[in-house]
């Protein structure tokens, strides 16, 4: 068992029979939807909701049941990985592209997760690039208000030769601001951009974080 495995099967414990689930994105949500699709076939009953169509599948291939939104007015539960994470338990995420749907599922539930090995530990945010989701109309100008608000480095995200698109088609700026200081006022500051959808900034959200070491074991810590 290595670090995200342990990190995901321990966060697994706390989905208990009839809740709603919101299932996160990335290498180590992975293990949270095996371990999940585990129970379900030892008979765990449980509904969920997933934040990307990757995990949509996933979630599919386990037999776990998936609702929409509409069908609930919140969740009870949602378990998701991070890039990084701050002593404050704030976070950057969105390396794998789904940072919006995250984010949506995560302020809507009653408890927020997050699973991570030790080397998304750290004492400010800022070595990962920070993610953030623009439309694609007239998305030029919104990159020059980006670059002339903070004098920043950043590049589109791409892939297959063209630029990166979401879920939700839009594109991704990965942005280099260095080391965030006081990562609430810059949360703020750029959902007030228009043409900003939102980004993987990630405040005052997390309730816990379970940290997974490659000897199998794992430690948790509480929002302080």
């Amino acid at each position: 068992m290595n670090a995200k495995q342990a990190a995901g099967y321990k966060a697994a414990e706390w989905v208990q029979e009839g809740m709603l689930v919101g299932l996160g994105t990335g290498s180590t949500a992975y293990y949270v939807i095996e371990r999940i699709g585990q129970r379900v076939a030892e008979g765990l009953k449980i509904q969920a909701i997933a934040t990307s169509k990757v995990s949509e599948e996933l979630a599919e291939k386990y037999r776990i049941p998936l609702i929409k939104a509409a069908d609930v007015s919140k969740l009870d539960l949602a378990i998701d990985g991070a890039d990084e994470v701050d002593p404050a338990l704030a976070l950057i995420k969105g390396g794998g592209g789904a940072l919006l749907r995250e984010k949506l599922v995560a302020i809507n539930s009653d408890k927020f997760i997050v699973i991570a090995d030790p080397g998304k530990l750290v004492p400010h945010l800022g070595a990962f690039k920070l993610p953030i989701e623009i439309v694609p109309f007239c998305y030029e100008w919104t990159l020059v208000q980006l670059k002339s608000r903070y004098d920043i480095e950043f590049q589109m995200r791409t892939r297959d030769g063209g630029l990166y698109v979401t879920d939700n088609g839009n594109y991704i700026v990965d942005a280099s601001f260095g080391v965030i200081k006081d990562p609430g006022t810059l949360d703020v500051e750029l959902k007030q951009l228009t043409g900003v959808v939102d980004h993987g900034l990630f405040v005052n959200i997390a309730d816990i974080v379970v940290i997974g070491h490659e000897d199998g074991t794992t430690e948790m810590i509480e929002k302080p």
